[in-house]
Parts: C-alpha cells; structure tokens; sequence
C-alpha cells in the first residue's frame, strides 16, 4: 500500500508538472496571443500606440535568443494575433479564444479604455496578468480589488483633470483666460470617465463649464459643436476625445476660425503624425501625456522605435505600454511561466524600464507619469503650471491657427 501510494503521489506530481506548463526544456516557444483593432474606428489608435510596441518589443527579444527562463534557458515568442474589428463582443470573444482554443501563454491587452474593461472580467476568469496599458480609468483601485492579476499603467481620470485644473486655475489668475469653459466628450468609456472627472474639478475651481456636450463615437462632423462652443465665448475648450475626432476637431476648428487661448484635445494630440494632420500648426495645443525632451532614457527608447518600426512612437501611451512589456519580460527571468507567480512579482517587484531604474507598481498601478502636454517649438513636451521636475512651463494663450 505504501508503495503504491507513493507511486500514485509521483504519478501526481507528473501531472501537475505537466499541466502547469510544459517542461522548459521541452518546450520550444513562448506562445503571446493578442486581439487588437486592425480595422474600425480603434485602429488608429492602437497602431499608433499598442501594436508598434508588441512588435517591437518581441522583434527585440527573439533578436536576443528569446525570452530568458529562470533556469537560463531562452525560449523564442510565438505571436497569435486577432483583429477585433473594434468591436468590444469581438474583443472579448477573441480573448477568450486565445485562452480556451489556443492556449496561449501571454496575453497582451487591447487598445483603449473601455476594451480593457470589456476584457478584464475574461482576463480575470483565466488567470492571465492584464497589463491594461491603453486605460484611463479612476476605479483601478476597485478593479484590482475585483480582479487582483489585472496592472494599470495608465492612471485615471482625476489624475490627468486635476492636472489641468491646477494650469487653469494658474493661467486666469495671471489674467490671461476668462472664467468659462466649453467641454466636448465622446460617449464612450474613455471619455466618460474624463468629463465625469472634469465637472466636479473645474465648478470646484470655481470655473463656468458653459458648454457640455456629449456626443456618439462615430461622429465626424463637428461643425454645429464648434460653433456652439464658440458662442459661449470661452476663452478654454476641451475636448475628451478618440483619434478620428480629435483630428476631425482641428481640421473644421482650422476652417471655422476657431482658436481660444487654451485648446486641449485628447488622444491623438500626442501622435507624431498629428502635425501633419494639423498642417504644421499645432503650437500651443495641448493635451494628456508629454514626455521630458531630457530624459535620456525616453529619447533611446524613441531612436530604437524609430529604427526598427519605421515610425516614431507618440508622446503618451508609448512609452507605458513599452515599460510594461519590460517589466513582463523581468518577471518572466525571474518567476517563468506560471501565471499567478507573474502576478504576484509584476506587483510586489522594481524593475529596469525606460521610465527609470526601479520602475515599480503601487497597488497594482503605475503612478509616476506625465499627466499634460503641450506642443512647444516641434515637441509634445510635458507641462506643469510652473514648470520643474521634468515638466516644462506651460505656454498660454495658444498661437492663432497659421
């Protein structure tokens, strides 16, 4: 009997080993699955500031023999890509594909805040880490609550609006901006979470929000909104917006002679392409992210993206999603493969990024980011009142359209 016992306990054992994931030295690869939008209304965004990162990051790792073990071994990465067709049912029936059908090892999160939210109860149920690189959201804390393998590197909403309340509150008391605003939103996660930030902030500050408008992702014509906006003759818009509008906005913002002292857009503000969209007159515009034009760090991580993706990386997202994939490939030589012990170091552990040498989480979250920018002689730097501490000094009232 005792035998056979530790015969079934040894058998046991096997099977464990076995289904905790294959043997590393039988294995011959690192299976990374990702749903991302190749196609729809996302897919700017995400071309911009997700999938330049993912091929990146694993052009670099399999350059270098692949991923390192803990046992020193090196492991090559498999990329399984779906396209989501920006689609928040098909995000989620992809992801849950890559886990269920195709068994992959990583998965890599979509682009966009309500798309990591649509996947993380997904996420959660299959025990992957969710490195919500592309998500803004206030409820991180509550989400890490609900689901404790998700990380959000994004900050939220009251981060990036109290920031900007503080430029505000600074520039009308210098006497170069009126008491009113005029504020736009996308009705769409990103931008509800923004607005829902941004009424409380600036009535607190004792600002008249005279303009709010919300209004359907798929709107491209803003012509009706702009002119409203300036009829309420404030001297701030802001505009909590997705790619395609916030080119559209400064396109018909240009044809309508729209040009208050302050103009913030949301994301794609921060593109490189955006001065081309905005036929080279974009000085003075501002919006969320920016980096420090010194930091050392950022511009060789700016040098190598141009080099082998062809195309410079934004002034906001980039960078954090790209921390985040170092951070994943340290936790990877460290921990391996099993999914909960690389939850439990990408939260308790620092790590060697380009965001700094001991880039680490507090509670699940990345805190030590810029939170606005504004272009300024070609660049999207970040920007604070005052300037100091790798921001610089914001430059109001923006220059009149070229």
């Amino acid at each position: 009997m005792t035998r056979r016992l530790a015969t079934c306990a040894i058998a046991a054992l096997s099977i464990a080993v076995a289904t905790n994931g294959v043997a590393a030295q039988d294995r011959e690869k690192v299976t990374v699955g990702y749903a991302i939008s190749k196609s729809g209304p996302n897919a700017g965004g995400a071309d911009m500031t997700v999938t330049p990162n993912y091929e990146l990051w694993v052009k670099e790792v399999n350059a270098a023999g692949g991923l390192k073990m803990p046992d020193g071994s090196q492991l090559p990465i498999e990329v399984i890509a779906y396209d989501d067709r920006s689609s928040a049912e098909e995000v989620v029936r992809a992801v849950e594909r890559l886990a269920s059908q195709d068994k992959v090892d990583i998965i890599l999160p979509p682009w966009g805040t309500g798309f990591n939210l649509a996947v993380a109860p997904m996420m959660a149920k299959f025990g992957y880490p969710h490195l919500a690189g592309a998500a803004v959201t206030d409820k991180a804390s509550d989400f890490v609550k609900r689901w404790d393998t998700s990380f959000w590197f994004m900050g939220g909403s009251e981060d990036y609006v109290s920031a900007l309340t503080e430029i505000l509150v600074a520039e009308r008391e210098a006497g170069r901006i009126n008491n009113k605003i005029a504020m736009i939103s996308v009705a769409d996660g990103f931008g509800i979470d923004l607005v829902k930030a941004a009424r409380p902030s600036f009535e607190a500050a004792g600002f008249d929000v005279a303009y709010d408008k919300s209004f359907p992702p798929a709107t491209s014509d803003f012509a009706t909104i702009l002119n409203e906006a300036g009829n309420a003759e404030a001297d701030t818009f802001v505009a909590f917006t997705y790619p395609p509008h916030t080119f559209a906005l400064t396109k018909q913002a240009k044809i309508a002679s729209y040009s208050p002292p302050v103009f913030y857009l949301g994301v794609g503000a921060a593109f490189p392409v955006y001065p081309k969209i905005a036929d080279g007159s974009v000085e003075g515009i501002m919006s969320l992210g920016g980096v420090d034009p010194n930091n050392e760090l950022n511009n060789a991580y700016r040098a190598k993206h141009e080099e082998l993706v062809g195309r410079g990386a934004d002034y906001w997202g980039s960078v954090l999603i790209y921390a985040s994939l170092q951070m994943l490939e340290q936790t990877i030589e460290r921990v391996g493969l099993d999914k909960a012990a690389i939850a439990k170091e990408l939260s308790s552990g620092t790590f060697s990024t380009v965001l700094g040498a001991e880039t680490r989480l507090e509670d699940n979250q990345l805190r030590a980011i810029n939170w606005v920018g504004q272009w300024q002689d070609g660049k999207f730097v970040a920007v604070s009142s005052a300037g100091g501490e790798g921001t610089q000094q914001v430059k109001l009232p923006k220059p009149g359209w070229e």
